[in-house]
């Protein structure tokens, strides 16, 4: 039996072979359809399916995240049924990344898009995990790598337009973008590669008219995609100066699609301080959002997320801004990654005086993180924010 992408697969029962395709295309196609292999689960026991529903547990991005995601690993694994080297090699990534070896779940993606290049499942989680560690050009090395094999597939070519733009390479991103779009008009990702092209030019008349027109085509997306571009279409509308339609696209299209999930929630922290320094008033929206944020103070997934999750509690007025920021500096002291403690911690610090109006310790905190700041994941437009609360603490201490 072979995938969507003419990948060999390994399967219990032969109906599952729907439920593959549907994780498979709908991963890459940033498509809701991808969570239906879970309702395989419980019928096929083979390594593939059951890694599949481990890495959909695992995207939750939350503290319980790897115990959900164990189980479904573990039964991979102990399987009886022979799966293939690209296979195992997919399940030993997920199994890597439940235990938070990332560097191996990076190894084996990179392996992985060396041998089976049309695994774009796999190439697509590799990106993640290198997107989240601040390594655009890991994330390029990886579309690349596929390049020959997969060019025949539109998504590869939204993967690679994402990987260029992170390199500053703008005129190829968009090329490849577009090369997407041509082979498919929905193609969200790749709406997304020109949307960060555009903005990051200056293009900003022409990058709202863009994302207009291919916003019916959003249909049927998992939630972080669908608000993450309409989230771009509001920093379009903020730079031109709209302010009401950024705000009226964050209670429209921002925030409301899933209001438990990590990246619908930075989403919303980012736009309304964005909108706050645009100087419109978002009145009593802070305090919904810290209502979903309240249960992340012992997270502590990515530090892109925790101070993000930070900014907007204490925006919010809300007292666990204060136990997320000492569980913050335990967890920072304690990680072997140096990041939480030299770029995490400092951020964290500087949004929550930000947040609280101390401005020179806003100023002194963030201006320690912003060098290193790519560290911590992000994209360029995400972490922007980051600089203009800096700018925003530095001119109100001159003050």
């Amino acid at each position: 039996m072979e995938d969507c992408l003419g990948n060999i697969i390994t399967l219990e029962h032969a109906q599952s072979v729907e439920a593959v395709n549907d994780f498979v295309e709908g991963f890459i196609a940033s498509e809701a359809r991808a969570v239906n292999v879970l309702q395989a689960a419980g019928s096929d026991g083979s390594p593939i399916v059951q890694a599949y529903c481990a890495a959909l547990h695992m995207f939750a991005e939350s503290r319980d995240a790897p115990a959900n995601a164990r189980p479904f690993i573990e039964r991979a694994k102990a399987s009886p049924i022979e799966a293939t080297p690209r296979e195992r090699r997919f399940v030993a990534a997920v199994d890597a990344w439940i235990a938070g070896d990332m560097a191996r779940a990076i190894a084996l993606h990179e392996e992985q898009a060396r041998e089976f290049p049309r695994d774009l499942a796999s190439l697509k989680l590799g990106q993640y995990h290198l997107f989240n560690r601040g390594d655009s050009p890991g994330m390029l090395r990886l579309a690349l790598a596929a390049r020959d094999a997969a060019s025949d597939v539109p998504y590869f070519h939204g993967m690679l337009a994402f990987g260029l733009e992170q390199c500053h390479l703008l005129a190829e991103a968009e090329a490849a973008a577009r090369q997407a779009i041509s082979m498919r008009r929905k193609e969200p990702w790749a709406h997304h590669a020109v949307a960060h092209v555009m903005l990051t030019q200056g293009r900003f008349a022409e990058g709202h008219a863009f994302m207009q027109d291919v916003s019916p085509t959003w249909t049927g997306l998992n939630s972080f995609m669908v608000t993450h571009n309409w989230w771009h279409q509001a920093l379009f509308a903020l730079e031109l100066g709209h302010e009401d339609e950024a705000l009226s696209l964050y209670d429209r299209r921002v925030w409301g699609e899933v209001k438990e999930y990590s990246q619908d929630q930075v989403n919303a922290v980012s736009l309304l301080a964005r909108l706050e320094l645009a100087g419109a008033d978002v009145g009593g929206r802070w305090q919904d959002v810290g209502n979903y944020l309240a249960v992340r103070t012992r997270d502590h997934v990515l530090p892109f997320l925790d101070v993000q999750y930070l900014y907007g509690l204490a925006r919010a007025g809300r007292a666990e801004a204060d136990v997320l920021m000492r569980n913050i500096e335990v967890h920072a002291a304690q990680s072997d990654d140096k990041v939480w403690r030299e770029v995490g911690l400092p951020a964290g610090r500087g949004l929550l005086a930000h947040a609280r109006g101390d401005w020179s310790t806003a100023a002194e905190c963030l201006a320690q993180a912003l060098p290193r700041l790519a560290e911590i994941g992000g994209s360029h437009a995400q972490r922007d924010l980051f600089v203009r609360v800096h700018r925003d603490a530095v001119r109100r201490r001159g003050a």
